[in-house]
C-alpha cells in the first residue's frame, strides 16, 4: 500500500501497484468500523465478487488493494460497482 497509487470514492480506497511478475493479486481490508461480522463478510463478498469480474482487464503483474469505508455496506451493488471498476480502471491506465 506504500508504494502504490492510491485512488478513492465514498465508500472505498483503492491501492494499485505494478510489479515485474505475471500474477494479479487482490486484497481487502474490511477493518470493524464497516459494522459487525455479518456486515463484514457481505462487503468482502461483494468486493471480491468486483474483483473476479474485473480480473480480465487488469493487466498481469498488478497487486489491488480495496480498503472499505465506513458506510459501505449500504450503498447499492450498482453504485459500488460502477465506483470500483472507474478507480481501477484509472489505476491501472496510470
Amino acid at each position: 500500500m506504500r508504494r502504490g497509487r492510491k485512488s478513492g470514492t465514498a465508500h472505498s480506497v483503492v491501492y494499485v501497484r505494478r510489479r515485474d511478475d505475471d500474477q494479479i493479486r487482490f486484497g481487502f481490508i474490511v477493518a470493524k468500523n464497516v459494522g459487525n461480522a455479518v456486515a463484514r463478510n457481505t462487503v468482502r463478498r461483494r468486493l471480491k465478487a468486483i474483483c473476479a469480474s474485473l480480473l480480465p482487464t487488469i493487466p498481469p503483474g498488478t497487486d489491488l488493494v480495496i480498503r472499505a469505508l465506513p458506510g459501505s455496506i449500504e450503498v447499492p451493488w450498482s453504485t459500488l460497482l460502477r465506483d470500483i471498476t472507474g478507480v481501477v480502471d484509472r489505476g491501472v491506465r496510470s
